[in-house]
């Protein structure tokens, strides 16, 4: 191997030793311990031996899961409250089925509410917990949890992030902060605005506190700077005003330590990308001559824009709910569609001057170099994303998921990397198709937002994993010369992702 590439894996692995150790630091000195409520996995995070102190509930969002709860829950307990996630019905490693979907809202809010309550009542019960309770909830479980507590008058703070709007009164739900990230949507702003607003009588300041905290009236609004929907709970702002509504409502404790994972785990993942190009060394060079379409940008633009307007007009009224998974199974069909016009836009636009070099079909080669990407993306990528952002480890009802996902990714993925590698390809043109492909489920999302509404919110989810499945592709594509593997490797990633990720409703 060169020595660059040397160098490179050696600071690489530096990068990735120095941010988990780092990240390990942000538990130091809590106790964290696991159990299950039925089909309900809880985590307990705590300060040994501290003083009783209030239990402090927190609920993940839509598609989320306890682990990317854990700068809240860190927060809390370091600085002497007792804080609970678990993971909701149909979410990260529940076994349970979400009941109701988004078919049936009334049912599918039931479920969850009761599972709030459970896991309430169970915190109440543990040992060293004053009998005093607040929520935390973020995106789809803010409302949740401003709902419960609305209807339980013995919650005595709520802090909501991400507020979607709730018929909330002057005085319920008992001592309320709205945080939103300062780049979220509008319509989420004006919400928190128009909640506080009500106490304030009038337009409400930012981060000023209206009502009475002993009285139970207390609101408060908060946006946090540089955030949006996922980074709000990540932020300096959203932690720092979260375990100070705490200390306001209970009474002051602890240091005022505040989780900072945020940057440790930017470096984490920054030396696993960076240390994918050494790493692709070791794969074969399975062609001399770079195989791929490669057409310029006037070959390209019909290519790619035609997809982007026809997937969502023709899944517009098509019936999508063909798996037992909410959205994943919209997602995946959006792909396969998309890929396969892609394909037959490739076929029928072929150059016609000359005949078509046939690429060699190294199947051995292709396959093994796929499947070596895929463990990189899996398992190297995957188990810190595991441990420390959400679950990414499939239970046994998630497992054949991920094939039926990669039928649809491996469409997108192989049609797209033939379209825009090769020799002659144009300049830009894969971030230009990716543009294309985000702008698409936009599209598709404001066809029908009552049932796709959720994929505008994950759009910078999928923008994070083009820019890395891209960046990691063209260092494999440089390596080995043929963009199958790439697509493969990037098809199986994307496929596990969803699999793991989106609800499994009954």
């Amino acid at each position: 191997m060169e020595k660059r590439f040397v160098l490179l894996a050696l600071g690489a692995i530096l990068a990735i030793a120095f941010s988990l150790r780092g990240l390990a630091g942000m538990s130091a000195g809590i106790e964290v311990s696991e159990a299950r409520l039925g089909a309900i996995p809880v985590t307990i995070f705590r300060t040994p031996a501290a003083a009783p102190a209030p239990v402090v509930v927190i609920a993940h969002g839509f598609a989320g899961s306890q682990q990317l709860m854990q700068p809240l829950a860190v927060t809390l307990a370091r600085n002497g409250y007792v804080a609970v996630t678990f993971d909701f019905a149909g979410h990260g490693r529940n076994s349970a089925p979400l009941a109701g979907g988004i078919a049936d809202l009334q049912r599918s809010t039931s479920t969850l509410l009761e599972e709030i309550g459970e896991v309430a009542a169970y915190a109440r019960k543990l040992p060293g917990v004053e009998p005093k309770l607040a929520l935390v909830g973020h995106s789809m479980a803010s409302d949740l949890v401003v709902k419960f507590a609305m209807d339980h008058e013995d919650v005595d703070a709520t802090a909501a992030f991400s507020l979607f709007g709730q018929d909330v009164t002057p005085t319920s739900p008992r001592n309320l902060i709205v945080i939103d990230g300062a780049w979220e949507p509008t319509m989420l702003k004006d919400a928190g605005r128009r909640i506080v607003a009500a106490v304030a009588e009038g337009a409400p300041s930012e981060r000023v506190t209206y009502g009475d905290l002993a009285q139970g009236t207390g609101r408060r609004f908060v946006l946090a700077k540089g955030a949006e929907h996922i980074g709000v709970i990540y932020s300096r702002d959203g932690l720092d005003e979260t375990l100070g509504w705490m200390n306001a409502t209970f009474g002051a404790r602890g240091d005022g330590f505040i989780d900072r994972r945020g940057p440790w785990l930017a470096l984490l993942f920054a030396g696993l990308v960076v240390l994918a190009p050494p790493a692709s060394r070791m794969l074969p060079i399975l062609s001399a001559r770079p195989l791929g379409a490669g057409p310029g940008w006037r070959g390209l633009l019909p290519l790619a824009l035609a997809p982007m307007i026809l997937t969502p007009l023709i899944l517009w009224k098509i019936p999508t709910d063909f798996l037992p998974i909410l959205l994943g199974d919209y997602l995946v069909a959006h792909f396969a569609l998309y890929g396969a016009l892609t394909a037959a836009g490739l076929w029928f636009f072929r150059r016609k001057d000359e005949p078509a070099p046939r690429p060699p079909v190294r199947i051995a080669g292709i396959a093994l170099s796929a499947a070596a990407l895929a463990a990189y993306y899996v398992l190297a990528m995957g188990t810190p994303i595991n441990a420390y952002v959400a679950s990414f480890m499939p239970t046994p009802a998630r497992s054949w998921l991920i094939a039926a996902m990669f039928c649809g990714t491996a469409l997108y993925f192989l049609a797209d990397e033939w379209l825009t590698r090769g020799a002659e390809a144009a300049k830009g043109g894969y971030a230009f198709t990716k543009f294309c492909f985000l702008l698409s489920l936009i599209i598709a999302a404001l066809l029908n937002p009552m049932r796709l509404f959720f994929l505008v919110i994950i759009v910078p989810v999928i923008l994070l994993l083009f820019v890395v499945y891209g960046l990691v592709s063209r260092w494999v594509y440089a390596r080995t010369g043929d963009p199958r593997v790439g697509a493969l490797g990037a098809a199986v990633a994307v496929a596990w992702a969803i699999a793991v990720t989106f609800p499994i409703v009954g």
